[in-house]
């Protein structure tokens, strides 16, 4: 019989609801039944996407013996970490100070208020060196709450006051810190990033490998204000290298949540929105400062991704694709020769193994190999026709599993990649694929007016789901509306931003910056105040970028005092640790740079009103902002574009930086003197549309 789970909308609860335990999901009345019965809560949070979830789950949730002992002895949660993030950071926190790491499946056991007492990760069906049994864990801890429940107290409370005393130690870095970042910082963490740099096969550090977002956009940035070679060669070794293994999909297109190895060959598979969105406008930027085809060509079948693979029926992306396919990971993305001469028959077989990697020495599992593409095809013709049928092979083998689920901030994402990239690369579909993505943020996940002060974090088939959005969602939503402000010029969308950060400054705000759940939120045993970037911008980072934004467009004092308060806190992690604190040191590069402001003002079909918007959108200085208005269309209703009028009845551009303005212009090449827009890449414009140049 299907359990409690049966009527969540989470996918990854739906995938838990005919186990044999009897799941609740998060939910005061599990904490209740908790007391009542006087036995721990079993915490297992993990998502859809997640292979070793899945693993855990066919191993012990689905055995019924395992399920019996756990039933017995236990009240047992089931959580989506990707709808209640806050859950997730409370607790994951718990077992990194236990651990010394976290992950997913995360396994916590807790005292019925809801304080950790023992917590891990993945536990085994049979025990393994140096690894209990998940049974024999669930024996030890049933049996240690019965008969010594001092110490369960003692350690409860231990854990508890430390995590505190770790989320008070956050919340007061941005108090004890004075200012922002400096040109001095930013310097100093290009050189940490040095240091850590593979400069032979790109990254970071060592294996596992995952995508530096965050810190590539903090490198092209301070590259775009200094012209720091080291930061631009880090930056192009570290995207060829993703680009160019198996991370990226070469046949599919889209990047994989990381690779296994050094060398970016064996991903684990599974690809999240907030991978894609993010380095989809990382490669857009790259191409931005250089116009690299291999940038160019990534970004566009990113995007593509996004937009056939990811893409709901009501204009929002979905969350993730699974990393397996039939119970096997990998499956539907790795080849055999054997598979590739199926596909392909003989010569173009051969032709296509030697491009892709896939011989006889297997990369992978049971003789097979993930693709890679260490250089460009010799004959780009045959590989878009080889790739063809690679793809419609692919299409008979068994599908990963896609989580629906829209979470709004991924989805913010998702709006500030697309509407950059397609404003840098003339495709008005890209925009036009942002606008309904905010349309449905705004109109799902809000209040139902045109400017809510607060989202929901989740929506599946257009009904939004009960949990609040965190801080991470209402700053990355807003930062989309900006980009989609810059991109199409509608006030609608600024205004939107801006009622966002006005609910931002006044639910999320603590001393020195930001929490990630906002005053009202349930109330945890402690309040989740996360600075730094994971796969996604640290929240706190996110709304400093979207205050500063903001206030560039509005002249908002308040807002860019507030920016500047948050990112303070970032400082002393900018020293020692910068790639958890790229995105911070990006806006930072904006700070130190500007304001730097763009006003075009022309009838929109005009071709010389289209010239200087290509080269504003193609500037490189770090965190520009561009605001355009058609005169016919009336009055602005913005700041920045109030007293601009045509040049001698020509379209024209004003450029101010650091609240001093240039004379007014209508020639683009003296505006992409101003702004830092290169030739090379306003004469490739149509690379990265996919037009032949």
């Amino acid at each position: 019989m299907p359990n409690r789970l049966a009527e969540s909308p989470s996918l990854y609860l739906l995938q838990h609801k005919d186990n044999p335990v009897d799941w609740w999901p998060w939910c005061d009345e599990a904490f209740a039944e908790s007391r009542r019965r006087d036995v721990p809560v079993l915490l297992s949070v993990g998502y859809a996407a997640c292979h070793w979830c899945h693993v855990m789950a066919h191993e012990s949730f689905e055995d019924v013996v395992t399920a019996a002992q756990m039933n017995e002895h236990f009240v047992c949660i089931k959580v989506d970490r990707e709808e209640r993030p806050d859950v997730d950071a409370v607790y994951m926190a718990a077992v990194q100070a236990l651990t010394g790491h976290g992950g997913w499946p995360m396994t916590a056991f807790l005292t019925p208020a809801g304080r950790p007492f023992f917590a891990g990760t993945y536990y085994p069906p049979t025990p393994r060196p140096g690894m209990a049994s998940f049974r024999q864990v669930l024996a030890a801890v049933s049996a240690t709450w019965v008969e010594r429940r001092v110490e369960v107290d003692t350690a409860a409370d231990g854990i508890t006051a430390r995590l505190a005393q770790m989320a008070g130690a956050v919340a007061g870095a941005g108090a004890a810190s004075p200012a922002p970042p400096s040109e001095a910082d930013l310097t100093a963490a290009v050189a940490v990033l040095a240091r850590e740099h593979d400069p032979v096969r790109g990254g970071f550090g060592g294996a596992p490998k995952f995508p530096p977002t965050t810190a590539l956009e903090f490198l092209l940035r301070h590259h775009g204000r200094t012209g720091d070679p080291v930061a631009a060669a880090m930056v192009a070794t570290t995207c060829t290298a993703m680009a160019r293994g198996g991370l990226f999909d070469q046949v599919g297109g889209g990047f994989a949540r990381y690779a296994t190895d050094a060398d970016w060959v064996v991903p684990h598979f599974e690809k999240m929105l907030y991978d894609n969105a993010g380095l989809l406008r990382v490669y857009a930027h790259w191409w931005r400062a250089g116009a690299d085809p291999l940038a160019a060509a990534v970004a566009r079948r990113t995007a593509t991704f996004l937009l056939t693979e990811l893409a709901t029926p009501q204009g929002g992306f979905a969350s993730s694709l699974d990393a397996d396919a039939a119970g096997r990971e990998g499956s539907s993305y790795v080849w055999t020769p054997d598979q590739l001469r199926d596909a392909l028959g003989g010569d173009d077989a051969a032709w296509a193994g030697a491009l892709l990697g896939v011989g006889p020495r297997a990369t992978f599992e049971e003789g097979a190999s993930v693709p890679t593409m260490r250089a460009d095809p010799d004959d780009p013709a045959r590989w878009a026709e080889v790739r063809g049928r690679l793809l419609a092979a692919r299409a008979l083998r068994p599908q990963p599993a896609r989580d629906d689920k829209v979470v709004a901030g991924w989805n913010g994402m998702a709006v500030a990649a697309l509407a950059e990239a397609g404003t840098l690369g003339g495709r008005a579909d890209w925009v036009a694929a942002a606008q309904r993505c905010a349309e449905l943020l705004l109109a799902v996940h809000g209040d139902g007016t045109a400017t809510p002060r607060r989202l929901r974090r989740v929506s599946r088939d257009g009904v939004v789901g009960v949990p609040d959005g965190t801080l991470e969602d209402q700053a990355l939503v807003a930062d989309g509306l900006l980009a989609l402000f810059a991109a199409t010029g509608h006030p609608r969308w600024l205004h939107a931003a801006g009622s966002l950060l006005d609910g931002v400054l006044a639910d999320f705000g603590v001393d020195g910056g930001f929490a990630d759940t906002a005053h009202d939120a349930e109330v945890l045993i402690t309040r989740p105040h996360e600075l730094g970037d994971g796969p996604t911008p640290g929240g706190q980072a996110a709304a400093a970028a979207a205050l500063a934004t903001y206030a560039a467009y509005t002249g908002s004092q308040r807002h860019r005092a507030a920016a500047e308060t948050a990112l303070a806190a970032y400082r002393p992690l900018a020293a020692r640790y910068p790639r958890a604190a790229g995105w911070a040191l990006a806006v930072a590069e904006a700070l130190v740079d500007g304001p730097r402001q763009v006003a075009v003002v022309g009838a929109e079909g005009d071709p010389a009103t289209q010239a200087l918007r290509r080269v504003a959108a193609a500037a490189t200085a770090p965190g520009l902002v561009v605001a355009y208005r058609d005169p016919a269309a009336g009055d602005p209703e913005v700041a920045l574009l109030e007293d601009r009028p045509l040049l001698g009845g020509a379209p024209a551009a004003y450029v101010c930086q650091g609240f001093v303005c240039a004379l007014p212009t209508a020639d683009p090449a003296t505006l992409a003197g101003a702004v830092g827009a290169r030739a090379a890449v306003l004469s490739a414009i149509g690379e990265l549309a996919g037009e032949s140049v």
